[in-house]
């Protein structure tokens, strides 16, 4: 017997077909009339203002009204979900997650556990295969690339690349969103700009990239304040670097006072991702390779986009046209992102491990 929200379905047809994991796309049809006979699809740590994560949901349940979308814990961390796989092992209910979202290094030490389902996508060819697990327990699904966000009142001419922030005329100007010994935004961005350098990826991009903000403080560039908005629009730290997403959604919050330029740099454009992954215990494995599928449609990835955050298929999208014109126009141009790298975990750990530890040697600015 199996128990749906609440009611027991005897072993008909529809009973067998979901006790049948389709187990590619090959088969659409198959794989929604599964998805729909199991009737529900449990997610967590999905909240509706992260990434347009609202109107996305929105959009399956319109798609496929037959399966009910239980939500979990929207304001979860990706550990928490990792932990809810585990707790949920041997439980079937409401409390067990069909899928999860999480950052970049979860994704394959959830699979080294054993807590992950592969499944690869129809749409699976177009996502780079540095952001995805050759055996499809993880899949990137959308991104962010370190970005300046320039206050325009202040700032007349912003700055295109990581080399003009040295400039005299952004004296007292540039700031990160974080302390490069802690924070990640802030750890990447100093990657960046190492990269930016020609400096291959990894520690040598990081020791790069601790040389290059020698010479912004140095120079009297650097601003050592966490930059925010906030400290943006009150002209304290007039250029802030951050990822895109967080500098879109801040100007969209400012309306305008003051006007605010999001530039992604001409080189060092580094990617920050997370992934995508099923369960290898979840109770409704149909629906949830269906959510897999919905979510790397053009339609899905397209929603994430309107939430600011890339879509890992982004590159695949604008270079066929299916961008529509009014969201390209809220973002920097596509070509921006045409050569955005993202890093493997081990060039992060690497990359992580110089400047982290080096910062307060090398650069000498105490950013809080």
């Amino acid at each position: 017997m199996f128990k749906f929200t609440g009611k027991v379905l005897s072993l008909s047809a529809a009973t067998l077909m979901v006790s049948s994991v389709i187990s590619s796309a090959a088969s659409m049809d198959d794989l929604i009339k599964a998805a729909k006979a199991e009737g529900q699809l449990t997610t967590i740590a999905l909240p509706h203002d992260w990434c347009g994560y609202g109107d996305v949901i929105a959009g399956f349940k319109a798609k496929y009204p037959e399966i009910t979308i239980n939500e979990l814990n929207p304001d979860a961390g990706s550990g928490d979900e990792v932990e809810a796989i585990k707790a949920n092992k041997d439980n079937k209910g409401p409390q067990a997650p069909d899928v999860i979202d999480v950052g970049l290094s979860f994704g394959p030490t959830a699979k080294a556990d054993g807590l992950l389902m592969p499944y690869k996508v129809s749409t699976w060819d177009s996502i780079p295969d540095s952001a995805k697990d050759a055996d499809g327990a993880w899949y990137g699904d959308y991104y962010g690339v370190l970005s300046f966000m320039v206050n325009k009142d202040l700032i007349k001419e912003s700055p295109k690349d990581w080399a003009d922030l040295l400039k005299p005329e952004f004296a007292n100007a540039v700031a990160v969103a974080g302390d490069p010994r802690a924070s990640n935004q802030a750890i990447q961005a100093v990657y960046a700009s190492g990269l930016s350098t020609g400096a291959a990826a990894g520690a040598a991009a990081g020791t790069a990239g601790l040389d290059f903000f020698k010479k912004l403080n140095a120079a009297g560039n650097f601003v050592p304040v966490v930059g925010k908005p906030a400290t943006l629009a009150q002209g304290q730290t007039p250029i802030l670097i951050n990822w895109d997403y967080n500098a879109l959604a801040g100007r969209d919050t400012l309306k305008g006072n003051p006007p605010v330029d999001v530039v992604v740099p001409k080189s060092g454009v580094v990617a920050g991702v997370y992934v995508q992954a099923i369960s290898a215990y979840a109770p409704h494995p149909n629906a949830a390779k269906l959510w897999m599928e919905y979510l790397y449609s053009d339609e899905g990835q397209i929603g994430w986009l309107k939430g600011y955050c890339h879509p890992i298929r982004f590159n695949d999208l604008a270079k066929n046209g299916k961008v529509p014109a009014d969201v390209l126009a809220k973002l920097p141009p596509a070509e921006s992102y045409a050569s955005a790298a993202f890093p493997t975990l081990d060039e992060q750990g690497k990359a992580k491990e110089v400047i982290s530890k080096n910062w307060d040697a090398v650069v000498g600015a105490n950013v809080k």
